[in-house]
């Protein structure tokens, strides 16, 4: 594009200067300059004009300064005062080469310029210039070597030439200034689309990284701790929580490959997360087979919270009812639910790694529900009862009796076993059809499995 616009502005002004008949005779790239917007103007036009007027010869000129001069006045001194527009062509068709190869004329001879002078107005052979076709588009070599032709009358004329090049530059503008002035604007296009982009990109991000904030805290504590506010505790005055438990577990992972543990885990806590995404609770932490959840907190919801820890408690009991292990498929995963409704403060604890924690004689008990509970069994407290029975939304209750809750006494507990509208099956409790409470009796144990136990609890004495 930069060696483009130079050569049009030379054409255009040796095209402007043979259109009011004059011929410059003195043509080199030496007379070539470029002002401070990149335009190429050419001088020294009229100077030969000055030297016949003032009767100065100038036949003695340096083989060097010559090079540009066409081979026919190099052989007429007088003609060479004067100067031709057939010549004109020639000195062009030389700055050409310059600028295509970007060296001086006659560069690739390897010749002085005296000898070089001498092969050029006395051929044959023609001494023109070696250009490779791989410097620059063909229809700017053909140009070139048009123009110096050593035939006169078979060099083409300035007109001819600017022609020429437009049909080359496909009529855009070359000019450098114009042409850096629609890059800039492009690139501020490219630019504002590119910003955009990156702009969406990173929205889709930020998205991403809240949800999965919102998943490890409260939307509403993950703002505040983004924001740099500090986080107060909040008490609140009811919630229902939940605990569960795998039976047996200690059992199972004695039974499994650490990869295999994993997996398990990995495919129960998916399944349970997809089911407490359909009710208005909030997943507090997973420790090892344990499973937490509230429902009230953070956000209040009224006395809906045992409402929807007690359908989402079903909705997992019949989901566990089906669940097969990928490793021991023949084994049966059971586990305790305990549930438990009061006050709790609820918190975020540590700067690093930040956990949004309950806290309350709530959270111990809802605990004691679930390890005094049953396989296959929900186990509510009385204070969760009353709730569910206010709402008459037609629970089915059943009384377990006195239970003695591990540092708490022994209260009243019940059996949360359906709701009138639900209808999915739930699995049956083993303590109805024998086998034990808080472990895996020794025959549920597959076969292949079976001896890696024995000797397993041989060494353990």
């Amino acid at each position: 594009m930069f060696k483009s616009s130079l050569l049009m502005d030379l054409i255009r002004g040796m095209k402007y200067l043979h259109n009011h008949d004059i011929a410059h005779g003195r043509l080199k790239s030496r007379n070539c300059v470029v002002d401070g917007r990149f335009v190429l103007k050419v001088t020294d036009y009229g100077y030969n004009d000055i030297l016949i007027a003032q009767g100065i010869d100038n036949d003695h000129e340096k083989p060097e300064e010559l090079l540009w001069t066409a081979p026919e006045l190099l052989r007429s001194s007088s003609r060479r005062r004067k100067g031709t527009f057939a010549g004109d062509v020639y000195s062009f068709a030389i700055i050409v080469q310059e600028v295509i190869s970007r060296s001086a004329p006659f560069c690739s001879l390897d010749m002085p310029p005296k000898e070089i002078i001498s092969k050029v107005k006395e051929p044959p052979p023609l001494c023109r210039p070696v250009v490779s076709l791989d410097e620059a588009p063909l229809d700017v070599i053909q140009v070139m070597k048009q123009g110096w032709s050593e035939e006169p009358d078979k060099r083409p004329s300035f007109e001819e030439i600017f022609k020429q090049f437009k049909n080359i530059t496909k009529g855009k503008k070359t000019n450098i200034i114009d042409s850096m002035l629609r890059m800039l604007e492009q690139y501020s296009s490219n630019l504002e689309d590119l910003i955009r982009e990156r702009t969406e990109e990173l929205e889709v991000e930020r998205q991403k990284t809240d949800n999965l904030v919102a998943q490890m805290l409260p939307r509403s504590v993950a703002q505040a701790l983004k924001t740099g506010k500090p986080v107060k505790p909040e008490h609140f005055n009811e919630v229902t929580l939940y605990f569960s438990d795998i039976v047996g577990f200690t059992t199972i992972s004695a039974l499994s490959d650490p990869i295999e543990v994993v997996d398990l885990l990995n495919d129960l806590y998916t399944c349970f997360d997809a089911i407490i995404g359909l009710h208005d609770v909030y997943k507090v932490e997973t420790i090892g087979d344990a499973y937490m959840v509230a429902s009230g907190v953070p956000n209040r919801n009224g006395k809906r919270h045992a409402a929807e820890m007690a359908n989402m408690s079903l909705d997992i009991l019949h989901c566990i009812g089906t669940f097969k292990m990928r490793h021991m498929p023949e084994l049966r995963v059971r586990i305790r639910i305990g549930l438990h409704s009061g006050p709790v403060v609820a918190g975020v604890v540590g700067l690093t790694m930040p956990r949004y924690c309950l806290f309350g004689d709530t959270v111990n008990t809802a605990s004691r529900m679930e390890s005094t509970g049953l396989p296959y069994r929900i186990h509510i407290n009385q204070s969760t009862v009353d709730v569910l029975n206010s709402l008459k939304m037609g629970y089915k209750i059943q009384s377990r009796g006195m239970t003695e809750l591990k540092g708490k006494g022994i209260e009243n507990t019940y059996w949360l076993v359906g709701r009138e509208d639900f209808d999915k099956p739930l699995p049956i409790p083993p303590d109805t059809q024998g086998g034990s409470n808080h472990g895996i009796g020794l025959d549920e144990i597959p076969p292949d499995r079976r001896q890696k136990f024995l000797e397993r609890q041989k060494k353990m004495g």
